[in-house]
């Protein structure tokens, strides 16, 4: 028999509501992340998609919807297989590469954009060339997952191979990835990956002049130091940067 609570309510019925209320704060969350990316210019129109993971649910956008016209009753949710357990709106098509993540990385939030720059970047390299110690809060040089057809398991193996060691990558011709602690720090990192992808288009366009890149070992040692930036906190590992 459920324990009942001084209130007459059953313990189970208040564990409810307060999984019920975090699932509501991580979906407006969610709903603020991904307007975000398209007020900051990541995305355009639908493209694009963010998701967070909730215990064992990842909340993740619908597939085909503008994110300006989710609502808290919009919420969409799937468990680690990818059986839909809340909302009746379908999934974002990219949901195989967002739970390939979570599942090999064990990583909160996963932020996927067509942001301008990186997505160049990404068909010009193999990976990013390092032109910015922020590298080093990444994990390393930023990776270029090949290019496979987007939704399709071969697109989520290739983001695994390039998240190796790694926080963020691109996807050629498609677009960036980045996953972390919370979807402030998913964001942050994606925000980098378009920021360093845009210096070094710029430096690399002037006439006669190569830009200066850093070394591996000039980049672990920005790297270790990034460790330590910021205030104590789950976002506290170089999120932002000095």
């Amino acid at each position: 028999m459920a324990e009942r609570r001084r209130d007459g309510r059953d313990a189970g019925e208040g564990a409810r509501g307060a999984r019920t209320r975090e699932v509501a704060d991580a979906w407006g969350e969610l709903v603020a992340t991904a307007r975000r990316t398209v007020a900051d210019g990541l995305v355009v129109g639908t493209s694009g998609n963010v998701s967070v993971r909730v215990g064992d649910t990842v909340l993740v956008t619908p597939t085909g919807v503008p994110y300006d016209r989710l609502t808290p009753d919009d919420v969409v949710g799937v468990d680690l297989d990818g059986r839909q357990t809340l909302g009746s709106l379908r999934p974002t098509s990219e949901l195989p590469m967002h739970l390939a993540v979570y599942r090999a990385t064990g990583t909160l939030a996963v932020v996927h954009t067509h942001a301008a720059h990186a997505t160049a970047v990404s068909t010009l390299v193999t990976e990013l060339p390092l032109i910015h110690y922020m590298a080093g809060a990444l994990g390393g040089p930023v990776r270029v997952a090949p290019y496979a057809t987007y939704g399709t398991p071969e697109l989520a193996e290739n983001v695994l191979r390039a998240l190796t060691d790694r926080t963020a990558c691109l996807l050629r011709n498609h677009g960036t990835l980045a996953h972390g602690g919370s979807l402030d720090q998913a964001y942050d990192r994606t925000a980098q990956v378009e920021w360093m992808s845009r210096v070094w288009l710029l430096a690399s366009s002037v006439p006669g002049l190569s830009p200066a890149l850093l070394s591996r070992e000039q980049l672990a040692e920005a790297g270790q130091r990034l460790r330590g930036y910021g205030q104590p906190g789950p976002d506290a590992d170089g999120g932002s940067g000095p």
